[in-house]
């Protein structure tokens, strides 16, 4: 004994499972918070970085801002989950360029001790 479908029903079925999905979806993104704490870690780390990695950093400092600047939007647009990478991004770009900037200034550090030594060796061997 076959049942017969009406082209309405099939539909029907289709439509509660499109809704079921949707709510789903949009209960998801209800329930993710807004990632303020990770937006204060990411601005901070920022500003930390602006100061002395801005000479010796310039890229990373500059994809940490843009990225921080981007988690502004997003959590203005109540993309919480896009804010929350982005700020997490830009903490991690801001300590690359924090790490970056005391590199650059241990190698000139190396330098300059290195010069210094030679200095002092010439100077020794001319007495």
């Amino acid at each position: 004994m076959n049942k017969v479908v009406h082209p309405h029903q099939r539909h029907a079925g289709l439509s509660a499972a499109t809704l079921a999905a949707a709510t789903l979806v949009l209960a998801a993104c209800a329930s993710t918070p807004p990632p303020t704490a990770q937006m204060a870690v990411g601005k901070a780390a920022v500003d930390r970085a602006n100061g002395a990695s801005a000479a010796e950093a310039p890229m990373e400092l500059a994809s940490a801002r843009d990225k921080i600047a981007r988690a502004n939007v997003a959590m203005a647009s109540k993309d919480y989950v896009l804010a929350r990478q982005l700020a997490e991004q830009a903490e991690a770009d801001a300590t690359l360029a924090e790490a970056q900037a005391r590199t650059v200034r241990t190698d000139k550090s190396l330098l300059e001790v290195r010069a210094g030594l030679a200095a002092l060796r010439e100077e020794m061997s001319r007495k």
